[in-house]
């Protein structure tokens, strides 16, 4: 096979993402280099627009256009007076495309597996606990994967919560153990958060 430095550049970054290994990521960059101007220029643009304007909120852990503010922390009469803590976006968005929840978010980024410093800081615990003053929150839902370390990391947000007298839970039935929430279907997730049991 003919090796072009940085075309296997291209490749080998590709085959990092979710989903996708060497095969993949190969079709992709073919496709993308037989159309590059009505495929391939478009995506650069895409990706260069996203990489300069979109952030992490300071508070929340959602992205946001560094431009504007964050949807996900601006009230609304639409939202209750509940969190629902996740570990990822990918989380956030599919608990808001099953339409079992209209609260708030708090995206930790990972989990206690993954983050080896820094703890509160990278979980935004600190604005965490300052949201739950401020909107009066009365209930903490901690939709952590069913993995070890999501696990943990449920018990590791709940000593970090433990002296606010809130209600806190987690979602139970329907989550199988070692499952991940961005897996699940919406019938599963609504069943979940249904049942979901105080801590």
């Amino acid at each position: 096979m003919q090796s072009i430095n940085e075309i296997d550049e291209l490749i080998k970054n590709i085959s990092k993402l979710p989903g996708l290994g060497p095969k993949s990521a190969r079709r992709i960059i073919l496709k993308l280099i037989n159309h590059k101007e009505d495929l391939f220029k478009p995506t650069i643009n895409s990706m260069a627009n996203v990489f300069k304007n979109i952030i992490r909120c300071k508070e929340c852990g959602s992205i946001k256009s560094e431009k504007s503010s964050c949807l996900n922390c601006q009230k609304s009469s639409k939202k209750t007076s509940k969190i629902c803590i996740v570990e990822t976006i990918a989380d956030q968005w599919s608990v808001e495309n099953s339409n079992v929840f209209n609260g708030y978010y708090h995206i930790l980024g990972g989990t206690l597996n993954n983050i080896n410093n820094k703890l509160n800081q990278h979980f935004l615990i600190d604005s965490l606990i300052s949201k739950i003053k401020k909107n009066n929150i009365d209930e903490v839902i901690i939709a952590t994967s069913a993995t070890i370390e999501g696990q943990t990391t449920s018990f590791y947000i709940q000593d970090c919560l433990k002296d606010l007298n809130i209600k806190i839970s987690k979602l139970a039935q329907g989550i199988p153990i070692g499952g991940e929430i961005d897996s699940l279907d919406d019938g599963t997730l609504s069943s979940a958060f249904k049942n979901r049991g105080s801590l």
